[in-house]
This record gives C-alpha cells, structure tokens and sequence, in this order.
C-alpha cells in the first residue's frame, strides 16, 4: 500500500508537467495570433511615430550639423551652427523673451488656476456651469482667431486703451508697445487657465474632509489648512501642473506670431525662441541653423525637467508606497 502511495506521489508532478508542455504546446499559436493582432492595432500609432515623429528628429540632428537651405545638398559643418548660435544677438534676446515670459506668465497661470479651483470646490449653485464656463478659454486659447481678437483689445484706441485712458493709465496700446506688448501674451497664457483649474480641482476634491475638521478642532484658521493640509496633500498635482505648464510655456508660437503680425515686434519684443527658430528656418531657409536650435531648445526643456524633478524630493509629498 505504501509502494503504491508513493508510486502515485511521484506521478503526479509528471503527470502535471505533462499537461504544461501539452498546454504550452497548443497555446503557442493562439498567443502568436493576440500578438499579431495587437500589433496589427498598433501599426498605424507604429507608422505615425516612425514617419513622423522619429524620422524628422533624426533628420534634423543631422541637419544641425549641416549648412542646410532647403535647395542644396546639405555640407557638413561639425559644431559651427552652435558656435553662430552663441554669437547671434537675436538668438540671445530669444533666449531673454522666452524666459520672462515662461517665468511671469507661467506662475501667474498656476495661481489664478489655483484660486479657481478653491472656489470651485465649494459646493454652490451653478458649479457645473462655471466649471464648463472656466475651462473654455483652455479649448479656444490656441486658435488663430483668438489670437486676431486679442490683437485687437490690445491695439491702439481698442477696448484696453480706452479702459485704462478711464482709469488715469496713458500707456497706449499694448501691441504696439514694445515695453507692454510681452504683458500681452501674458494675459493670453493667463487667461487659458481652465485645463490647470480641472486638474487642480480634481486633487481637492482627494483632500479627506476629516483633516480640516480635525484642524478646525485645534483652532486652525484658512490661511493655516490651506498652508498645512491643501498645498502638502495637492503637491503631486502641483508638481504636475508646474511641470506640464511650463514645458508648454517655452513652446509658445502661435499667439505671439499672431498677435505680433507675424513679426514677432514691435522691436523684437515678441521674439520667442520659436519665433525665431521658425523665421531662420522658413523665411531664411537656414535649416541647418533651426535644427541646432531646436535640439538647443530641447536640451534646455531636458535640463528644466530634470531640475523640477530633482526639486520634488523636497516638496513633494506622495503617500507611502505612491512614489
């Protein structure tokens, strides 16, 4: 009897072997036919990133190291792109513009977004409708027309103008103003506010009620939740929202080729770095010297990311195990 036990002991791990390799066996071409179709889904995500996304980065780290007109061959010239690059007094006033704008507006879209969403919080009548109405101008933001109509408030004798020429402010238009006409753009950037505001209010709405009532229990003010249980608890969505604003932030084009008439002035004023990239590029047919610049840009965005996320170990706080 005990011969026979062990007999059917030692069986089955054979026997269970047996059916992994008989499973495994038949299993093989249906697991080949789920990846095939898988892939089979992806291929045009797959086509799109190869042609166009891949491909013209390879090609223009190829061109930044080329003199490059669009019309001929292009002629290998090593580093000298980056070196003309330095010594361009218009690529350095880009540099200057794009980074006042990115650290005026992007902040000043943070907070006004910030400030929203604690209100939009609170439970009150219509919420759903100031939501929609608040995240609009983030939809609208980017287009050409916008940036036409934004043109106009802030053109000579336009609504602005006279609103400030009322209040005692004899500035003029913005538009043309080169010491203003940056504060235009920030306004726009400012005004697209709606998709941080969602985010935000998203993260407060995580925040456990019982923390302000146990703070309120000790006696803590407005100032003192927010400062002690809002910002801590909505950090990660503020890394975030700092993170994403301010990538978008030195990417900006559109309005300011709009709003500046194409130009990108008066004087320079409006110069972003992209305004400048595109205008080497396109209307100077220097495409060698865009693609230094835009792998320039590229590294600086790479260098901003990585100090923003060295930075979070300091002020932002995830829950344990969330990191």
């Amino acid at each position: 009897m005990g011969t026979a036990v062990t007999l059917v002991k030692d069986s089955v791990p054979a026997t269970r072997a047996a059916r992994s390799a008989a499973t495994a066996r038949t299993g093989r071409p249906g697991r080949r036919r789920e990846n095939l179709a898988g892939y089979l889904f992806m291929s045009p995500w797959i086509a799109g990133f190869l042609l166009l996304t891949a491909g013209p980065m390879v090609a223009s780290l190829y061109f930044a190291f080329t003199d490059y007109n669009l019309f001929t061959t292009p002629k290998w010239v090593g580093f000298d792109n980056f070196t003309k690059m330095f010594d361009d007094p218009r690529w350095q006033k880009s540099v200057e513009v794009t980074a006042k704008y990115v650290v005026i507006g992007t902040p000043l879209k943070l907070l006004l977004a910030l400030g929203v969403a604690l209100l939009l919080a609170q439970s009150r009548r219509g919420q759903a409708f100031y939501r929609a109405a608040f995240y609009a101008p983030s939809l609208i933001g980017a287009s050409v027309s916008v940036g036409f109509v934004w043109r106009s408030l802030f053109s000579d004798d336009a609504v602005v103008d006279r609103t400030q020429s009322f209040l005692g402010f004899h500035v003029g238009g913005w538009v043309g103003n080169a010491d203003w006409v940056l504060y235009c753009l920030v306004a726009l950037t400012v005004w697209q506010f709606g998709a941080p505001m969602v985010i935000f209010l998203a993260g407060l709405k995580q925040v456990p009620k019982e923390l302000y009532e146990a703070a309120e229990m000790d006696g803590a003010g407005p100032f003192r939740k927010f400062w002690n249980i809002t910002l801590p608890m909505i950090s990660p969505v503020l890394f975030f929202n700092v993170l994403l604003e301010t990538i978008h932030s030195f990417q900006i084009f559109g309005s300011a080729y709009v709003v500046s008439n194409t130009y990108c002035g008066p004087a320079d004023a409006t110069l972003v770095y992209t305004c400048y990239l595109y205008q080497q590029g396109f209307k100077n047919s220097q495409m060698g010297f865009a693609s230094a610049m835009a792998w320039m840009l590229l590294l600086a965005v790479a260098l901003v990311t990585a100090v923003l996320f060295w930075s979070q170990k300091k002020w932002v706080h995830y829950e344990e195990g969330a990191r």
